[in-house]
This record gives structure tokens, sequence and C-alpha cells, in this order.
């Protein structure tokens, strides 16, 4: 076959593969982003919540013990972050995420991270805490699950 032939050929099936990937890795960025939305909308839902969790699910945020593990971690979390703020005098909370800075795909795994905006009252007085929210996930046949987040508080106002 001539080279120059054999050239274009292979210029032609990389265009059309990347011309074929490209919606659907922004279709699997997009369900990714939907999945973690999805969760932290059911979060007063403890048990569609815990459904997006991997078995193997890792948490890490502020409040103490400030890490939970394995299949129950998803719904231990909402029970120590339900005891901590009446403990604590914290109410009216809501975490609405940002933008999002990553959302990587590779394979059957996918890493996210966008600012979140954490704001309650703390005994009446309005808090706002400025944070990131990571998370890690992975494909499986019922759809994305999580494999593991962490909150990071970065400022309090």
């Amino acid at each position: 076959m001539d080279p120059k032939r054999l050239g274009t050929a292979a210029m032609t099936i990389l265009v059309a593969f990347a011309i074929s990937a490209g919606p659907a890795f922004a279709a699997e960025k997009d369900d990714v982003v939907a999945t973690v939305h999805q969760y932290l909308d059911s979060l007063d839902k403890p048990e569609t919540a815990s459904a997006m969790c991997d078995s193997d699910v890792s948490i890490l945020d502020e409040f103490p013990p400030h890490e939970w593990h394995g299949p129950t971690a998803c719904a231990e979390w909402w029970k120590a972050y339900n005891a901590y703020n009446e403990k604590s005098g914290i109410t009216d909370g809501d975490a609405p995420l940002g933008t999002p800075w990553t959302v990587d795909v590779t394979g059957d795994r996918a890493y996210f991270v966008a600012p979140m905006t954490y704001t309650y009252k703390h005994h009446g007085k309005p808090v706002k805490e400025t944070a990131s929210f990571a998370v890690s996930l992975r494909r499986t046949q019922a759809g994305w699950r999580i494999t593991g987040w962490a909150f990071s508080k970065q400022k309090v106002e």
C-alpha cells in the first residue's frame, strides 16, 4: 500500500474516532455530574443516598469522627451529621455546588471536584463556609456509584 494512502487512512480513522468519542465522553461527564447532584439532593432520604454509594465507600468530613468506611458509611455519615448538628446548635443547612472544576472519566472510574458553599445557622447566627467537594465514582451496571468523597473547608465567614 502507498505510504501516503496509509497515512491518510490512519488520520481518517483517528478523526472519526475523535468525533464519535467526543459526544460519548461529554455524556459520561454529564452522567457523573448528575450522579453527584442526585446524591446531594437525596441526602435527606438516607436509603436513596446510600443506594448511590459503592459498598467500599470512604467519606472524609470536618466533624467527628471525620471518616466513615464500608457498606454502611453513607448511612452512618448521615446519622453522625444530624447528631453533630443537633449537639452543636446547627440548623438550616444548605450546601449547593458551584460549577465543577474537574470532571475526569477514565474507563469505569471518575473524579469530580467542585466548589461548595455551606450555609447554616449556628445558635441562630448565620455562617458561611467556602469549601471544595471531591468525589470519586465507579461505573457499575446500575450506573455510577460513589466510591469516596471529601468535604474540605477553606474559609468560614
